[in-house]
């Protein structure tokens, strides 16, 4: 029987850890797992350490998974398994490629690291654990944390799923301005957890310690199940003076930090170029409507706004713009309230017409700043369809006099021809995620751009005295966020002179600043927060982001030379970065590669078996193949080792069941699907000794369940989830609960808990705990299972409950593991079922298939 252990660390400026484990828990046991986060003037260095030991008397395999923010380089990783280390090499990503197997290099990506979210990628990687061994992973990132909204973010999401005896987060934060304000938050703290987080704090300085113990981390003395669930949270801002910012210097490179602040804002004038196509029906268009009518009133008087709504026809709400008094705020409230979704999608009218209606704009503030923000859900299907005359158009009709920013909702839009677009005139691109909280996204976008206090910004430096200079100079500057410029000193300077020169709202103005360089250097010495040549390598990673965000928008030959510079960069200081590959050895000589993707990769992923890649689980008895859809270019996954023979040996997993159950007492799974044409609303399931009764709707347009009914008799208590939210009845009260915040609440001993966008949990003593997976790509729908199901009675009944007490394989039917049909006898019928791989909505990552027995029933 195959065992298998999935152990994920998933960090975001953080850290996410999971464990589960099949048919033996925790074979694969965590003993110890330490996150060391040491922020240095904003350079965070990350270096995540797990030791885990095998307890069962025979080979297990472990999935190693770290979930780090998007913006991060990861600079190494190493597996020390029996004494013997297996380095991650950094390498060309061409010549990583021609290393590996013909079967790989034809142009696919590896599958080690892949984006789950929109601020996160996972890197990946697993391994064979032999009886009683024990190995260590060790994974270090680096990232340059952004300032948003006043203040800087640490998020690290604890998620272990067992127990650990040696648990441990170590934030050590050196900010030599002065820290002015640093708080903690976290999801899943108790009382007693709060006992295990200690911080101390001087000017300069904070350590964050967390450190539960075993007893800590319990839900109860009587169960093993920890409390280690949701979000742990570190904000900070530094402390400011009203002066050119600051320079540090350290090994004669310096970083120089810009935030001007209680400065007037710029009056704006911007246009709202809204898609309103056919693609954009239903949650899309809500969410839209939702975001809008709250930016509206984040508006400011002397703003000037409009909107033109788009799909095969270009729709103008006024004719100019219109200051945003209370009564035009208020009607284009009711216009925004009546937006609907049908038709084509013509994103270059939309966007020319936006440039129109700003050229002939009149009455406008002298002193204001005018942008286009353009939100998009999909491809250009109406107009102008090619997306490079588009940009040469749009860019030719700015002229470099607005902003333009492009938010692309989904994955039906092509990134990359936002991003160019954006970058071209002087924006940026964002992808919204289709997630519960899209409107929020966009809402916390507009902020961000919403007070612009500078423009026309210019960072100047003697230019014979530094080398390297990162960006230094900049269209707009936003309130709350921060300008920082890097750059290596050439000749030997006793003073750092800068001068900066910048437009505000109310006039232009200089202002002039001398770092004394020994000064600055002895700032930094002897301090244990310091990793080593920390300005250097923020020079480095500042380097590279801005070389491959500039080659993004060049000519052919200009964007070879940036990424040529870029590469440079990334193998001389050991970043991975989408130019480079890490080459990662295992045991028996087996190599994958990590290669780091890019948001225009994360498109929405084909149905193609071509799409599809295998890998080997090396633990797992006779080295059995598993075949594994990754979705997605930079999806893939593979393993060189015999890799022709599993691609003729497995079928590729392609959708979720309607409805997945472990059938009682047998090691075989069911994929359950109910015909929909018979009935929407389906009695799934029906216990009267255990008081329990599960009805299913299935949804319109999709062929999964959207809402589930739970009735308990004792207490009598009626949970109704859906795919927007959940509705808790008792006693003629109703409580209705979020899937954007985990909660947790007990009626008379019923237990109903829910983890935040992924599941909900109604539990009672001696009787079968339900849970109810919420599945959010590509469409919203809701997966049901069971545990504890021996404790079904013999009366047990319904599409489902059937299964937990009259279903028996055909004693003559082949129960060969190869084999791909079976005959079932549920309920005194008999059925044909047949081996499918499906994706198994009850684990964290989706993208894992399992095998299971597929069956076809009308109710």
């Amino acid at each position: 029987m195959e065992q298998r252990t999935l152990l994920a660390l998933m960090v975001f400026s953080s850290l996410i850890v999971l464990a589960e484990t099949n048919d033996q828990k925790h074979a694969v046991e965590i003993y110890s797992l330490h996150v060391d986060c040491k922020v240095t003037s904003r350079f965070a260095h990350t270096v995540i350490t797990s030791r885990i030991v095998n307890r069962a008397n025979e080979s297990q395999e472990a999935t190693f998974e770290v979930e780090l923010p998007k913006t991060a380089f990861i600079t190494n990783f190493s597996m020390s398994i029996d004494g013997e280390v297996y380095p991650g090499i950094i390498k060309e990503k061409t010549a990583a490629q021609n290393e590996y197997d013909s079967a790989v290099s034809q142009g696919q990506s590896a599958g080690l690291v892949k984006i789950t979210d929109r601020k996160l990628e996972q890197f990946h990687v697993s391994v064979s654990i032999a009886a009683a061994s024990k190995v260590t992973f060790q994974l270090t990132y680096e990232e340059l944390l952004k300032r948003q909204l006043g203040k800087y973010e640490l998020l690290i999401k604890v998620r272990p799923k067992q127990l650990v005896k040696h648990f441990q987060i170590d934030v050590h934060i050196f900010e030599p301005q002065g820290i002015h304000f640093l708080e903690t938050d976290s999801t899943f703290m108790t009382n007693e957890l709060t006992e295990a987080l200690t911080k101390v704090q001087n000017e300069t300085k904070a350590h964050i310690l967390f450190k539960p113990t075993l007893d800590q981390q319990k839900k109860n003395s009587e169960l093993d199940e920890t409390l280690l669930n949701g979000d742990f949270v570190v904000r900070y801002d530094v402390k400011r003076e009203a002066t050119a910012g600051d320079i540090q210097i350290v090994n004669g490179y310096f970083v120089h930090y810009f935030a001007p602040q209680e400065m007037p804002v710029f009056p704006k004038n911007v246009i709202f170029v809204i898609d309103r196509s056919g693609s954009m029906t239903g949650r899309k268009i809500e969410q839209t409507r939702d975001a809008l009518l709250k930016i509206l009133q984040d508006l400011r008087q002397e703003d000037h706004f409009s909107f033109i709504t788009f799909n095969n026809k270009v729709v103008e709400w006024k004719s100019s713009l219109l200051p945003a008094t209370e009564e035009n705020v208020a009607s284009a409230a009711a216009l925004v309230q009546t937006l609907t979704a049908r038709g084509g999608t013509d994103i270059s009218g939309a966007l020319l017409a936006a440039v129109g209606v700003l050229e002939k704009a009149e009455g406008l503030p002298e002193q204001s700043i005018s942008m286009i923000i353009l939100l998009t859900d999909g491809q250009p299907t109406s107009g102008e369809r090619n997306v490079e005359v588009i940009q040469e158009n749009v860019q030719k009709a700015i002229n470099g006099k607005y902003a333009l920013f492009c938010l692309g909702f989904g994955f039906d839009v092509s990134y990359k021809f936002l991003e160019k677009m954006a970058l071209s005139n002087g924006g940026i691109a964002r992808r919204i995620y289709e997630n519960a909280d899209a409107a929020l996204q966009l809402q916390g976008f507009y902020q961000e751009v919403a007070t612009p206090i500078l423009m026309q910004i210019e960072m100047q430096y003697p230019e014979n005295s530094i080398e390297g200079l990162t960006k230094n100079n900049f269209k707009l500057f936003f309130e709350g966020s921060e300008i920082i410029v890097s750059g290596k000193i050439s000749n030997e300077l006793d003073f750092l002179p800068v001068e900066i020169k910048a437009q505000s709202h109310m006039s232009n103005f200089t202002l002039k600043e001398e770092a004394n360089v020994k000064e600055k250097e002895q700032v930094f010495q002897n301090q244990k927060y310091i990793f080593g040549n920390f300005i250097e390598r923020l020079w480095a990673y500042l380097n590279i982001q801005q070389l491959l965000e500039e080659a993004i928008s060049a000519q052919e030959e200009d964007q070879k030379a940036l990424e040529a510079q870029a590469l440079d960069l990334s193998l001389r200081y050991s970043f991975l970065t989408p130019l480079t590959s890490m080459v990662v050895t295992k045991p028996q000589q087996q190599e994958e590669l990590a290669n780091k993707p890019t948001e225009a990769d994360n498109e929405k992923p084909s149905s193609l078996p071509a799409r599809g890649a295998l890998r080997v689980k090396s633990g797992s008895p006779a080295g059995r193949w598993r075949s594994e859809l990754q979705a997605g270019s930079n999806r893939k996954m593979f393993s060189v080792s015999r890799f022709r023979d599993a691609v003729r040996a497995q079928p590729i997993a392609n959708e979720h069941p309607q409805l997945l159950l472990q059938l009682p007492r047998q090691n075989e799974r069911i994929c359950l699907n109910i015909d929909k044409r018979a009935q929407t609303s389906v009695h799934l399931l029906s216990d009267p000794e255990q008081g329990l009764t599960v009805m299913g709707k299935l949804g319109d347009g999709i062929n999964h369940f959207v809402q589930f009914d739970i009735n308990y008799v004792n207490p009598p208590v009626q949970i109704h989830v859906y795919t927007h939210a959940i509705l808790v009845s008792h006693n003629n009260k109703n409580n209705w609960l979020s899937w954007t915040k985990s909660t947790s609440s007990t009626i008379q001993g019923l237990k109903v808990s829910v983890e935040k966008e992924r599941s909900i949990t109604a539990s009672l003593p001696n009787t079968v705990t339900v849970k109810i997976a919420l599945v959010s790509f590509p469409d919203d729908f809701l997966g049901l299972y069971f545990l504890n199901t021996d404790r079904f009675s013999d009366k047990v009944t319904g599409v489902l409950g059937q299964f937990y007490s009259k279903v028996q394989f055909d004693s003559n039917s082949n129960n060969d593991q190869r084999a791909v049909e079976r005959l079932l006898r549920v309920s005194g019928s008999e059925h044909k079922v047949s081996r499918s791989y499906k994706k198994d909505y009850r684990l964290e990552s989706a993208s894992e298939p399992v095998s299971c027995w597929s069956i076809d029933l009308t109710p």
